[in-house]
């Protein structure tokens, strides 16, 4: 049984529920080992305000990476080591070092000012983190006064330095001239090619003359052509030059210790502010790792529950997921709630239907939740605070302790019975299997009664009915739930379906996959008529449920539609009451100044005919005149019926209408819809490039796209950049390298740092074969002795030897002097020294190699 609380790492555990594959996907976005080691170290939590502070810190990065385009996502380099190398006294930066800490004084200051730039409301988890780190401007302008933009000392960062590389540069060109000299007089002599050039080797200006002809020019051999018709000979005249340049050269290195040194003894104080910036900068490659993650799986950050309520809606299995989408498959969403009052989910149905992967999912977003990452579901999903996880997956059957597949399961039981209690989270897969049914069933529903009772949390799978018909009654807080089965097509359909027992439907699967039907009616009738009644019962009301599922959601859609259209028209009625009143009151108005009109008419032609006394031409005159009034009237009633029908006809098109651009706004929102996701999709695909595509930085991991190659950035120039592979620095166009995370840089460099297979040819083996222990160099000239010294500890080197012994004599000691000085220089070689003085002493040399 695995169990996990805040207290270490149980990577069985995480196996078996998937989290190392999760932790190992964020720790392959770390830029940083820092936070790459966090990502390692990071424990799952039971502290609910741990849990809250580190959700809402990646919730914060997540929308900076969605929609923060001046956010910087580069320049996130490794700081700590030289750092806190630092803190010893009479410690000093190197060159690269320092090259390092600029990227990191400005990575910071440019995270800070982002923070700066914002509301305290905006992103205040992150605000508050970066509110103590520090300013470095006056470090950043020293530096900026020591190192170029390319990483390189200034001829000015002392006066010192000046004046030394001003006399470098003088000695290099006088000796440039001399050796042009010496080459055209050698050329006019004859002792050398008329096409033949100077040639430089270790910083020597060597002359390239024929072998016949170098003892006519003075000065020192340093090596001869492959086919020994050539001989360098560096000239005795630009000796003397040469060792002014050697000289001007330690020169140089030690002004240069002393700038650093200076420079060193200068932030000194200011370590703890640059350690924590450092540290700073890791914590946030780390958040970004996680944010970045969470994008990639669609993540959301949940309710944190107060009451002990876990609920999905619509979770994902992330790796599930994207291993799906290789397939181009879709990922069945699944929901579930669970109480204080139903607190552990019986799961049942056929096999290979998705039982285990419910269980898995619900405990890796667990495991998520805790370890503070946001989680594949909807962010109304709501998960409580477990103090532990407890698990039994699989088979951890062994050969070496004596454990059955049952015997494994029952040790699992005893340790979760041990620890679990009411803020425990249990899952077990095929509960009760692999022992005698009866046995087994009975034993299974007497722990499932005992972690009932204590109110722990779980999620189980099983196929026994005795576990089904305990989760069946209404007074356990144990609830059924089924993976549903397409009986008519014989396959399932991976949806968890809340309050039904699942049928195993294993009959159905042996007639698909084609066993004969004599052996299935057979293995029905031995079943027993009960067990086959139950598995028909079953399907039989895992019909029934579905078609009374249909028919409630056809309700519920009606009725939802039927509201619609009710508030719709109710609003409509409103409407139209309103100007209905409004027309009978201008309508009544009008009446009332009609009334009066016709009033004053009557009284006019009453008037005219008293005034007329009754003259009959008047009166038919008053009585036309009338006449004419009440036609008017007449028609003018027309005219209203005919404006009242247009008006309803006019509102019965404003509503057709209104509906129609409800129905095209509907359409554009989801198009709308549909064009933000892809935006969405695009501008985290330009994040990545930009991320692949921004300037490099001093510090930051590579790799060589022509042979896979990492290294260390050291210099950065227009067109090229420096980096560290191994031990070699070589410089490259910048197009031919890619950044590249601290897991990526540590994978590659270990893959590549496997010593090469040597393979020996037939004249090295001969070499070997007449090599010398000892060499003996008495009574050799000087600039012979050191060229034959020279290549026997070639060939030392190159065999391998542990030691050699070089007899040059006392004499004057200036051969001994010489070849010490010369063995001093040579890489591999581990000292040289005088023999002791019962074997020759000062007389002979004692080479030793790394």
């Amino acid at each position: 049984m695995l169990q996990q609380s805040d207290t270490s790492i149980d990577s069985r555990l995480e196996q078996k529920l998937g989290f190392d594959r999760v932790r190992k996907i964020i720790s392959d976005r770390c830029s940083t080992s820092y936070a790459a080691e966090k990502t390692e170290k990071e424990c799952f939590s039971t502290d609910r305000k741990t849990i809250a502070h580190r959700l809402q810190l990646t919730d914060e990065m997540r929308m900076i990476l969605m929609f923060e385009e001046n956010f910087p996502t580069t320049g996130y380099i490794d700081a700590l080591p030289f750092l806190l190398a630092l803190r010893r006294e009479g410690s000093s930066l190197d060159v690269a070092s320092l090259g390092k800490l600029r990227t990191l004084t400005d990575t910071t200051d440019r995270i800070t000012g982002f923070f700066a730039g914002i509301k305290d409301s905006v992103y205040p988890k992150l605000k508050r983190l970066s509110a103590p780190v520090e300013s470095f401007s006056e470090i950043r302008k020293r530096i900026d006064g020591i190192l170029d933009k390319y990483g390189e000392i200034k001829d000015s960062a002392s006066e010192a330095l000046y004046d030394i590389r001003r006399q470098l540069r003088e000695k290099e060109n006088s000796i440039s001239r001399r050796a042009a000299a010496i080459l055209r007089k050698a050329q006019e002599e004859g002792l050398a090619d008329s096409d033949a050039s100077v040639s430089v080797r270790d910083g020597k200006h060597l002359i390239p003359v024929s072998s016949a002809s170098k003892r006519k020019m003075p000065g020192f051999v340093y090596d001869t052509s492959a086919t020994g018709k050539t001989t360098f000979i560096e000239p005795a005249e630009i000796i003397e030059l040469e060792n002014e340049v050697i000289e001007l050269g330690f020169a140089q290195s030690r002004e240069i210790a002393r700038i650093l040194s200076e420079f060193s003894d200068f932030i000194r104080p200011s370590l703890p502010g640059l350690i924590y910036a450092a540290g700073f900068m890791g914590e946030i490659d780390f958040l970004m790792a996680k944010a970045q993650t969470a994008l990639d799986f669609i993540a959301g950050m949940p309710v944190i529950s107060e009451d002990g309520v876990l609920t999905l809606r619509k979770a994902r299995h992330p790796l599930l997921e994207r291993a799906l989408k290789k397939e181009g498959k879709e990922t069945v969403p699944l929901s579930l709630n669970l109480s204080r009052q139903k607190h552990i989910i019986m799961i049942s149905g056929p096999n290979a239907g998705g039982k285990s992967v419910c269980l898995k999912t619900v405990g890796l977003l667990q495991y998520m939740f805790q370890w503070g990452l946001l989680i594949p579901t909807s962010e109304t999903s709501e998960l409580p605070v477990f103090d532990r996880i407890c698990v039994s997956i699989g088979d951890d059957q062994s050969i070496d302790n004596d454990l059955s597949t049952y015997s494994s399961f029952l040790a699992d039981m005893r340790e979760m019975l041990a620890v679990a209690t009411a803020d425990s989270l249990v899952l077990i897969d095929e509960f009760g299997s692999g022992t005698e049914p009866a046995a087994g069933g009975s034993i299974a529903e007497a722990i499932l009664a005992e972690l009932d009772r204590r109110g722990t949390y779980g999620v189980i799978t099983t196929h026994y009915t005795q576990l089904k018909l305990y989760a069946s009654s209404a007074e356990t807080g144990v609830v059924n739930a089924a993976m549903l089965f397409d009986a008519q097509n014989i396959q399932p359909l991976f949806r968890l379906e809340m309050g039904l027992p699942g049928n195993s439907f294993a009959f159905e699967l042996a007639r698909k996959m084609g066993l004969p039907e004599a052996i299935v009616k057979d293995a029905e009738t031995r079943a027993g008529e009960e067990f086959v009644g139950i598995e028909r019962n079953l399907r039989k009301i895992a019909r029934n449920r579905r078609a009374l599922d249909e028919k409630l959601e056809k309700i519920k859609n009606t009725d939802r539609t039927l509201e619609s259209i009710t508030d719709r028209y109710r609003k409509e009625l409103e409407g139209i009451q309103k100007e209905k009143k409004d027309i009978l009151d201008q309508a009544r108005k009008e009446a009332e100044e009609i009334v009066r009109n016709a009033n004053r008419q009557v009284e006019n032609t009453i008037r005219s005919i008293k005034e007329s006394q009754a003259d009959k031409s008047e009166t038919q005159q008053a009585r036309k005149q009338l006449q004419a009034f009440v036609a008017g009237l007449g028609q003018f009633k027309e005219q209203a019926a005919k404006e009242k029908d247009e008006y309803i006809e006019e509102r019965l098109r404003k509503i057709e209408e209104r509906r129609q651009r409800e129905q095209k706004r509907k359409a554009q929102r989801a198009r709308e819809r549909q064009r933000q996701e892809m935006e969405q999709a695009e501008e985290q695909r330009k994040r990545m490039e930009a991320f692949r595509n921004a300037p490099l930085k001093v510090g930051e991991k590579v790799r060589i796209k022509d042979n896979g190659m990492v290294g260390e950035v050291t210099k950065v120039s227009a067109k090229a950049v420096t980096l560290t592979v191994g031990n070699i620095s070589t410089k490259l166009s910048s197009d031919r390298v890619e950044r590249i995370s601290s897991n990526e840089y540590k994978a590659a460099a270990k893959e590549f740092s496997h010593p090469p297979i040597l393979k020996a040819d037939e004249s090295i083996t001969a070499r070997k074969l007449n090599f010398k222990m000892e060499l003996d160099v008495r009574g050799q000239r000087l600039s012979d002795a050191l060229d034959i010294v020279t290549h026997y500890i070639d060939d030392a080197l190159m065999l391998r030897v542990p030691s050699v012994r070089i007899i040059h004599g006392k004499g004057t000691g200036v051969l001994r002097d010489e070849i010490q000085k010369y063995l001093k220089t040579v890489p591999g070689v581990a000292s040289a020294a005088d023999e002791h003085i019962q074997f020759g002493g000062s007389g002979v040399t004692v080479v030793t190699f790394d």
